[in-house]
């Protein structure tokens, strides 16, 4: 190498990384992701904005000489930051969401996918060719069906921890679909890969086939060599530098391997992060990333973002050109946003929730680049094509956070924080039930006659007994009139005398109101007390189901009977199903009943989820619909034949039924995924 050569590159790599910094505090200063600003900046430095200058200073600044120096560099931060992205990729968030991540996850993958084939079959006759030799039409079309699928799971948690949601549904469904989304995209990749270098069947066959092979390797073999590190970090008194260098050994003979197999060495390099030990090994993860992400953000991945830019000319799409980059978009956005909502709402979860989940899974970042520059040197993308997804990929990026703040806005979540924070608090704890009492007229033993099932519920429980008593219209009375004090007296002492005949209670309290509109001051109640149930009677089942500040028990009197018998929750698979199991488990828990859960879900999930019910005592049995006897107590949802009817209406995101378990009884839940590099 020439001193020209090595003065430019030096030259290049400062002026490279300060471009980066600057566009990334830029984006920050935005409220963006700083991959955006990093990205436009590369773009920048390339022909579409420093190329249109006078004299041409792209040229100048980065020769050609020099462009392969830069290139290595790039490819080395790629590498690096595929590992990064396997090692961050923890399986652990799937736990307890399964079935809906999986369900989300392939939904935004196939439909995003086939249109995305559909879209490269109608843009080949315009971008069929790279430097005039025909593109192979099955490799353009199957390569931009996989570009329109991929999540970018780093920028997708870096939005998650800004607004502090990564413990709510929300982000934990979201983050958790992305991983599986991960798994299936790059496998996806490797195999697009293999079709399109492979090209007979045979070579085919044996490309996928020497990658099942290395697959196996990594995960049978390799895998738990690697869990050795672990040993080997906890008895050394520091990090030893020797385990950074066999780590760093294996990152690039595994991304060597993929490399010469055919399926591309960024797939080497994700795999041997995804084998790296997790259960144990967060100090060690951490550490890791500590050593290697300053110089793959600061200096390697800016060396991508250039490259990246000097082939995007954004001057040389014109014409139709922009209605294809217009398509792109819309093709891009609609079908990973439908593809993630229909996943989420088969998966029962709430349309705000799931229109929130959709727009997080939209975000393609970094990610994206790495899989079009692969694409790229390929030979199935076009140059004029390769920007439109480069700037695809920035817009689906931009949007993501400011979409999401209008989907899913700060108050929102808020509310969701604030239930994770008191169910937090409360775990372990006595339940809080708020018991409503909307007619005062009878005495106390009539009350407590005609109310019993309704007071049962709250054995073991904090219990609040509230009065919500009808008062005059104000159209009726006079704004002059003084408040019935006499009457709001004798409603507190009743209600009182009530809470003395609730002696399995663990502490009770009365609150008591006149109204006339129960619903708002049933609502504001229970939010300056915070009850974990509301209870009412049948009768004033239309106020129960406009009541969404926490779930609702509705009490019907007449089929409560055998009080003392085994408790039965007949639940629906839906929000107040699950609420119902949760509400029944409490009270088996509390009155040391056995419970008997009719569900028309999955038998074996259910017991699994039931299992830190059954720890603290609770004989706990599962049964399909239908099972159980008249002489049974019964809990289940609004609708169904049941003496306790369960209605959740709140408005705060909901967890998986194994997750509500396991926190409302005290057990640990696996934590969320943080982050470390954006992509």
């Amino acid at each position: 190498m020439s001193a020209h050569s090595t003065m430019f590159l030096l030259a290049d790599v400062a002026v490279v990384i300060a471009a980066a910094r600057i566009g990334g505090r830029i984006a920050q200063a935005m409220k963006q992701p700083p991959v955006v600003g990093e990205i436009v900046a590369g773009i920048a430095l390339g022909p579409s904005l420093l190329g249109l200058l006078p004299g041409d200073p792209s040229t100048w600044l980065f020769p050609t000489d020099v462009r392969p120096l830069l290139n290595a560099i790039a490819q080395v931060g790629l590498v690096l930051f595929m590992f990064i992205v396997g090692l961050e990729l923890d399986m652990r968030l799937v736990r307890g969401r399964g079935r809906a991540a999986a369900t989300i996850s392939v939904c935004s993958v196939v439909l995003p996918f086939a249109l995305g084939v559909g879209l490269g079959l109608l843009l080949y006759s315009s971008h069929g060719t790279v430097d005039g030799m025909p593109i192979d039409k099955l490799g353009m079309c199957l390569f931009l069906g996989i570009a329109m699928s991929i999540t970018a799971f780093p920028v997708l948690a870096r939005i998650l921890t800004d607004r502090g949601m990564q413990r709510t549904a929300v982000g934990a469904f979201s983050l958790a679909a992305a991983a599986v989304d991960d798994i299936i995209a790059w496998s996806t990749l490797a195999l697009i890969i293999a079709i399109i270098q492979g090209g007979s069947p045979t070579k085919v066959a044996t490309t996928v086939g020497l990658t099942i092979v290395y697959t196996a390797i990594m995960f049978g073999v390799v895998r738990p060599l690697l869990a050795k590190l672990l040993t080997w970090r906890n008895r050394s008194s520091g990090f030893p530098a020797d385990l950074l260098a066999v780590v760093l050994i294996g990152i690039f003979l595994s991304s060597a391997v993929t490399d010469w197999i055919g399926v591309h060495s960024i797939i080497g390099a994700f795999v041997f992060g995804v084998v790296m030990p997790k259960a144990g090994g967060e100090q060690l993860i951490r550490e890791i990333l500590e050593r290697i992400e300053q110089a793959v953000v600061l200096l390697l991945l800016p060396m991508f973002f250039v490259i990246t830019g000097l082939g995007v000319d954004l001057g040389g799409i014109h014409g139709t050109g922009w209605l294809q980059l217009l398509a792109v978009i819309a093709v891009a956005c609609v079908g990973k946003f439908l593809g993630a909502y229909f996943g989420a709402r088969t998966s029962n979860m709430p349309p705000r929730q799931s229109a929130a989940i959709a727009v997080l899974m939209n975000t393609r970042g970094l990610t994206e680049l790495v899989i079009l520059t692969a694409g790229r040197e390929l030979g199935v993308l076009s140059d004029e094509l390769f920007a439109m997804m480069v700037v695809m990929a920035l817009v689906t990026t931009a949007m993501a956070g400011p979409l999401l703040s209008v989907i899913y806005p700060p108050k929102v979540i808020e509310k969701d924080i604030e239930a994770l924070e008191r169910r937090a608090l409360t775990a372990g704890s006595a339940t809080r039930v708020m018991m409503v009492i909307g007619d005062l007229s009878p005495d106390v033993d009539e009350l407590a006659k005609r109310h019993a099932g309704l007071l049962a519920t709250g054995a073991g429980a904090d219990v609040i007994v509230a009065g919500v008593l009808p008062k005059e219209s104000s159209a009726d009375a006079s704004s002059f009139a003084v408040p019935d004090f006499a009457a709001m007296a004798a409603a507190i002492e009743k209600l009182n005398t009530l809470a003395t005949r609730l002696t399995d209670a663990a502490s009770t309290s009365v609150l008591c109101r006149f109204t006339i509109d129960p619903v708002a001051d049933l609502e504001a109640m229970a939010d300056t007390s915070s009850p974990d149930l509301i209870v009412l009677d049948g009768s004033a089942r239309e106020t129960g189901l406009a009541l969404t500040v926490a779930p609702v028990m509705l009490v019907d009197e007449a089929r409560v009977r055998g009080l003392g018998g085994r408790l039965v929750c007949r639940a629906q698979d839906d929000r107040s199903g699950r609420t119902a199991v949760v509400i029944a488990s409490e009270i088996a828990v509390r009155t040391r009943r056995d419970l008997l859960v009719e569900t028309s879900s999955s038998r074996r999930r259910m017991l699994a989820d039931l299992k830190p019910v059954a720890a603290l005592g609770v004989r706990v049995d599962v049964a399909e619909r239908g099972v159980g006897t008249e002489s049974d107590d019964v809990l289940g949802v609004v609708d169904s034949d049941a003496a306790f009817g369960v209605f959740d209406g709140t408005e705060v995101s909901e967890e998986g039924l194994g997750d509500r378990i396991s926190q409302k009884f005290g057990n640990d839940v696996p934590a969320s995924a943080g982050r470390s590099v954006e992509g």
